[in-house]
């Protein structure tokens, strides 16, 4: 059986996928900016995407704001306005979530665009 680590690394290989599918361009994952992550960065036409991609074993969320609390979206944003200011990017930029869920060798995947904003 997987470990957590490993679940993690295949949900975002799954969700990688997904979007590459979508003909998304994937520009960096896990990037750091000291101790923060951002799992995907991607370009979807002109806008930048930022998508945090959550994991789980057989448990739904209800709300899909659950599996994200507001200190992780925070984090979120600074480490995506320190790419931004890295790469000296100037796109419109989305927050995107994508939920994993694991049903043994199967799973689902739910995409939420602009799952959350800079104002929050």
């Amino acid at each position: 059986m997987p470990s957590l680590r490993e679940k993690g690394c295949i949900a975002e290989q799954l969700a990688k996928n997904h979007l590459q599918k979508k003909g998304w361009q994937i520009l960096n994952t896990n990037w750091y900016y000291g101790h923060l992550e951002i799992d995907i960065i991607a370009r979807d036409k002109d806008k930048l995407v930022i998508v945090e991609v959550k994991s789980r074993n057989g448990v739904r969320f209800k709300n899909p704001a659950d599996a994200i609390k507001n200190i992780k979206i925070r984090r979120i944003i600074e480490a995506a306005d320190a790419y931004i200011m890295e790469n000296e990017l100037d796109l419109e930029t989305r927050f995107d979530l994508i939920i994993i869920t694991f049903f043994g060798k199967d799973f689902e995947l739910e995409h939420y665009k602009n799952a959350f904003y800079p104002t929050m």
